[in-house]
């Protein structure tokens, strides 16, 4: 079994474009209609696939610059977030949230691409035991 991420923007020609330059996608299979549409473009991060698609608000199918934000995040795990963090600032991603170590045990920071969607960008660099980070999550929202 498997999940794929669907996700709308607008403009998947150029996000597709994107996604290659800023964040290192390779770019595969496109599915185009009639009027200069995508209904599908899929993209590979390493192992993992992600199909984009251009808004199709006849459909209900729109994007988080329709909607007015984002619901969540899709997070890449790389060897070397700072060499990927620069470049998908450098194309021009908005910081969301810093880079910086996590009690968690990754590096990890949050960008808004220029299409509206949320990335993580992560780094594991040490072991946690899970309990540690239970203790560390309530102390960051507030559990006393």
């Amino acid at each position: 079994m498997r999940i794929t991420p669907h996700i709308v923007v607008r403009g998947a020609a150029a996000a597709a474009e994107w996604y290659e330059r800023a964040l290192g996608a390779e770019v595969g299979a496109r599915v185009p209609v009639p009027g200069g549409r995508f209904m599908q473009i899929e993209l590979r991060f390493g192992e993992s696939v992600v199909k984009i698609a251009d808004e199709f608000p006849e459909f209900g199918a729109v994007s988080p610059q329709t909607l007015g934000g984002t619901y969540g995040a899709l997070t890449i795990t790389t060897d070397d977030v700072d060499a990927l963090w620069e470049r998908a600032l450098a194309a021009g991603a908005e910081v969301y949230a810093p880079l910086q170590d996590a009690f968690w045990g990754e590096r990890h920071g949050q960008i808004l691409d220029p299409f509206g969607h949320r990335w993580g960008l992560a780094q594991h660099v040490r072991d946690v035991p899970h309990d540690e980070v239970v203790r560390q999550a309530a102390a960051v929202f507030g559990a006393a």
